[in-house]
């Protein structure tokens, strides 16, 4: 992969982080902002299951800030591009719809067999 690329992959993983750490001070804000001691038990039902949808939502999305990093890191020290398993160049259109694809297609498709054999 040449640098023009890595740089490309680069912005993209960046604007990416950039974009759910804002999404997470937006959460915090709100549920500041919003949280009210309703009277009525149904009114606060309902807003504590918001709230733990977007508190469900947001822990995803914490995993995923760390997957990206990690992902910026491997950037950083030349080994982006490479499956984890068995070397192999993660092609730059599996790159493109999933940056964060430490996996080639071929690995990822087998530890998904695996997965699914141990679950059934």
């Amino acid at each position: 992969m040449n640098d023009q690329q890595m740089d490309h992959f680069r912005k993209i993983l960046q604007a990416w982080r950039n974009q759910l750490r804002e999404e997470v001070d937006r959460t915090v804000l709100h549920m500041q902002d919003e949280a009210a001691n309703f009277p009525d038990p149904v009114d606060r039902a309902a807003q504590e299951e918001e709230f733990s949808l977007e508190l469900r939502n947001r822990d995803r999305e914490r995993k995923l800030i760390k997957k990206i990093e990690k992902t910026l890191q491997r950037l950083e020290d030349d080994d982006f591009g490479f499956c984890d398993s068995c070397g192999v160049e993660i092609g730059v259109r599996r790159l493109e719809a999933r940056p964060t694809a430490d996996l080639c297609i071929d690995c990822k498709t087998l530890a998904e067999i695996k997965e699914k054999q141990m679950a059934g």
